[in-house]
């Protein structure tokens, strides 16, 4: 891994929480905050010159808000990661932005504990989804199995633990790691899991990960 710093864009219109957010990415001597923006418009327009490893990005911004801004940039830039902030706990919002692509997803009130975090996962290419809103948004009640076209889908112990540490928001590379094997065996598990749940984007993942209790296995 680099020895680089993580460069991130932070962008909210508000100048207290900003500063806040600033002051958190600030204490961890591994990120570099290299631009900040109060609009969606100043968030493309630096994003586009910067290129920042991570956006953090406030959903209701003026001009543009963050939903516009992140449908634009993941169609320009689809090797941005993206990290949407927002204090509002809105189903249809979370799983739009997460079909768009975001990589990332914390309600304010969690940032102080979960913001370093939160920007690790998604720099590393993973997905985070912050786990005091997973249920209430996405929904799903407990099982240890899916029933599917009328029969019940099991997993292997491993597939399951792939599945639950890419809902965590581990990448390949460390999941590869945490269980001795290569990323082309993780990689092999994931799509195995996901073509026998029938899971064709990261909202299924989430959802099954909110089911099986899975986001608070960090």
């Amino acid at each position: 891994m680099s020895d680089k710093p993580l460069r991130i864009l932070m962008a909210d219109d508000h100048p207290i929480v900003l500063a806040g957010l600033k002051a958190l990415v600030q204490a961890d001597p591994a990120l570099q905050i290299v631009g900040e923006a109060r609009d969606g418009r100043t968030v493309l327009k630096l994003a586009a010159s910067l290129r920042p490893d991570v956006i953090v990005l406030d959903v209701w911004m003026p001009e543009m808000n963050g939903t516009e801004v992140a449908r634009t940039l993941l169609a320009e830039m689809p090797e941005c990661r993206i990290l949407v902030l927002t204090v509002h706990e809105d189903r249809a919002t979370l799983r739009q932005l997460l079909d768009l692509g975001v990589a990332g997803y914390l309600v304010k009130r969690s940032a102080a504990d979960e913001l370093l975090r939160a920007i690790r996962a998604v720099a590393a290419g993973g997905t985070y989804l912050d786990p005091l809103i997973a249920g209430k948004v996405l929904g799903g009640a407990h099982s240890t199995s899916r029933s599917t076209k009328g029969f019940t889908v099991e997993l292997t112990d491993r597939e399951t633990d792939v599945l639950r540490l890419i809902a965590n928001g581990h990448s390949n590379k460390e999941i590869s790691a945490r269980l001795g094997l290569s990323v082309k065996t993780i990689e092999t598990y994931k799509a195995r899991a996901m073509g026998k749940l029938e899971f064709k984007t990261r909202v299924d993942v989430v959802r099954h990960a909110v089911s099986m209790g899975w986001l608070s296995d960090r």
